[in-house]
C-alpha cells in the first residue's frame, strides 16, 4: 500500500489516551507518511490531566511508531492545521452520535478552511464502546481499567484516582 505523503493530524483531548485511540493512531500511521497527534488544551473541559501530562502519555504510548509525533495545542484546530502545513484530519467514529457531532464540526472546518479534509475511521470492534470519559468514570469509582489503557497510562490514572 502506498502511503499518502501529506501529514495527517489526529486531534483530541486524550484524557487519557486509550487503546482505542492507539488503534486509530497505528492504523493512521500505516496510511500516512506522518501523523501528528494533536493534543488539545480544551480549557472548556475539566480534564483529569494537564496538557503536558497528556502529551507525555501520548509520546510514551506511541514511542515505537517512528512516523508519529505528539504536540499540544490551544486555539482553533484549523489554525493548528495551517501551522502544521496539512489539510488532512483523522477522526474516529464509534456511533451515530459521533457521526452527527463530527458532521457539524466538518461543516464548520470547511467554512474556516475549505481545503481541510476529514478522514473518518471506525474503531476495531473491541474498542467500539471505549472512550476516555468512560475509562475515567470506571477508574474514579475503583474499577479496573487495565484492559483499556497502555500500562504506562494505567499507572498515571491509578496515581490520579
Amino acid at each position: 500500500m502506498t502511503k499518502l505523503t501529506t501529514p495527517a493530524i489526529y486531534p483530541g483531548t486524550f484524557d487519557p489516551i486509550t487503546n482505542g485511540h492507539f488503534d486509530l493512531i497505528k492504523r493512521s500511521a500505516r496510511l500516512f507518511d506522518s501523523v501528528v497527534v494533536a493534543v488539545a488544551e480544551s480549557p472548556s473541559k475539566s480534564t483529569m490531566f494537564s496538557l503536558q501530562e497528556r502529551v507525555d502519555m501520548v509520546k510514551e504510548v506511541t514511542k515505537d511508531l517512528n512516523n508519529v509525533t505528539a504536540v499540544g495545542f490551544s486555539g482553533l484546530l484549523v489554525d493548528f492545521a495551517k501551522q502544521q502545513q496539512t489539510n488532512i484530519l483523522i477522526r474516529g467514529l464509534r456511533t451515530t452520535v459521533d457521526y452527527e457531532y463530527e458532521f457539524g464540526l466538518t461543516s464548520m472546518y470547511r467554512k474556516l478552511m475549505p481545503e481541510l479534509e476529514s478522514v473518518f475511521l471506525t474503531p476495531t470492534e473491541e474498542f467500539a464502546f471505549l472512550s476516555s470519559t468512560i475509562v475515567r468514570e470506571v477508574a474514579i469509582h475503583g474499577g479496573n481499567v487495565d484492559q483499556f489503557l497502555h500500562p504506562y497510562v494505567v499507572e498515571k490514572v491509578k496515581a490520579r484516582t
